[in-house]
């Protein structure tokens, strides 16, 4: 079994974070009813006997002690983190691998990236180091960040290279969360800009999440419940934080529910490495059968059903619908179109009593509207975890390498232009050391190459399947 390690940057970052850790200890104890450390709780929680002082208390096997998440935690404002350690989950976190400063990045991705990254950069490689000591085998780090803040997108884009450079074996995961068109950051479209470029060299895969799908989302389920269309019976068990669950002690904040379906996401993507199944994934497998070419790592992500996210009591849908729904715009965590648009390659992730031939044949019946690159037509990786969500008969994670994510992009690139053309707010990064104007030019170059290749895709739809001659082999 191998384990994983989650980088949680920034106050967006280490919000997602705090819902993964609450929902994935629940989803663990309904599963592990003896409290015995297993494989499936040690790729995410080291079990650590607390009355040894140090670092010497780690039990690899036999009852549950005290478990430790097996993340860092970074934020260089104190609020969030403070909160985590005033809650409910306090005591699942190592106080030894926080880092926080107090006054926080000020939305600017250079103070981020190039002040408390040279400030921080032997504090977080320290942290980083004793997190992949406690692994036996480790296979990849979860980044969890947002792009249009100071801290996430700046102190997350510089570990992302220090990750590379001392951990070149090990996959990197990144879930970014992307700015609306109405961000209340009026500089987030420069912080975005000059994280993408760290991205495109620097990451393995990048899941884009982008804030307005995750807001539609739950406006639409706030709106089937409140019609009364659905029903309102509470499920008890229901995996999401408002539910009578470890976290309602605490408000509700207006973000929660959208954080709440990112750690969903999350939850979702390591079920194979945390459960049995019939036809496990491995998390190596997602990059080397989705990503065909090194740039082209963004992923667009669909969930169902959504209602595994509310508290509603929902009849359970057919399973065929359940695959339709995948494929469908009201089920992505990014504004974006694939059935019109290009699939390079497309990963189904499915949990429950679901069979093989379920998702053969709803892959089948799916195939005919999807319009797959031609020199991969049978572009697709399925996974069968037997573990469901607490509280459901099975789910489904869609992963797509598509090339609808390049109108996001390229809205991206044209509110950065609005910016730059009038030069506004530049003094603000240009006066941190190292922050030339080169930095702004070379990471909106890098963007639009990126959207080119995505051009050059697009402009091969509609052509004919080569039916490639294949190699004969003499019996």
């Amino acid at each position: 079994m191998t384990q994983s390690v989650v980088v949680q940057v920034g106050q967006c970052g280490n919000q997602i974070g705090c819902c993964f850790w609450d929902l994935a200890l629940r989803e663990h104890a309904a599963v592990n009813q003896k409290g015995i450390y297993d494989e499936a709780i040690s790729s995410f929680f080291r079990n650590v006997d607390t009355r040894v002082v140090g670092d010497g208390g780690s039990i690899s096997k036999g009852k549950i002690c005290s478990l430790k998440a097996r993340a860092v935690l970074i934020d260089m404002e104190e609020g969030v983190v403070n909160e985590i350690l005033q809650g409910p989950l306090r005591d699942v976190f190592d106080t030894k691998q926080l880092i926080t400063d107090i006054s926080g990045s000020g939305n600017n991705w250079a103070v981020g990236h190039r002040v408390f990254g040279s400030l921080y950069q032997d504090q977080i490689l320290e942290k980083l180091r004793k997190s992949a000591e406690h692994c036996d085998c480790l296979q990849c780090f979860f980044i969890i960040h947002s792009m249009g803040g100071g801290t996430g997108s700046g102190l997350g884009t510089f570990l992302l290279k220090m990750l590379e450079d001392e951990f070149p074996e090990v996959y990197r995961f990144v879930t970014s969360i992307y700015p609306s068109g109405e961000d209340d950051v009026i500089t987030s479209p420069y912080n975005s800009i000059l994280a993408m470029k760290e991205l495109n060299e620097h990451a393995d895969c990048v899941l884009p999440i982008d804030n307005q799908s995750l807001f539609d989302i739950i406006s639409k389920i706030d709106l089937m419940v409140n019609s009364g269309k659905l029903g309102t019976t509470v499920k008890p068990k229901s995996l999401v934080t408002s539910s009578s669950g470890a976290l309602k002690t605490r408000h509700k904040k207006p973000f929660d529910a959208m954080n709440n379906i990112v750690a969903n996401l999350l939850l979702n993507l390591t079920s194979s490495a945390r459960f049995e199944g019939s036809l496990n994934m491995d998390l190596n497998e997602i990059s080397m059968n989705l990503v065909p070419f090194p740039q082209l790592h963004y992923l667009v992500s669909s969930l169902t059903p959504l209602y595994t996210l509310t508290d509603v009591n929902i009849p359970p849908r057919r399973l065929d619908q359940m695959f339709s729904d995948a494929f469908s715009k009201d089920h992505q965590l990014l504004r974006a179109d694939p059935k019109h648009s290009l699939y390079l390659a497309c990963a189904l992730m499915v949990r429950g009593n679901v069979q093989i031939s379920d998702v053969r044949r709803n892959i089948e019946r799916l195939k005919p509207s999807l319009q797959f690159v031609s020199w991969n037509q049978e572009g697709w990786k399925t996974s069968l975890c037997s573990i469901p969500p607490v509280g459901h008969s099975h789910s489904l994670l869609a992963l797509a390498n598509n090339t609808c994510v390049k109108p996001t992009f390229m809205e991206l690139k044209e509110r950065f232009m609005r910016l730059y053309k009038k030069k506004a707010h530049l003094h603000h990064y240009l006066q941190v050391e190292g922050m030339e104007e080169s930095c702004f030019t070379e990471a909106v170059s890098s963007l639009s190459a990126l959207i080119q290749e995505y051009n050059q895709l697009d402009a091969t739809k509609n052509m004919p399947v080569q039916d490639l001659p294949r190699l004969s082999i003499a019996m």
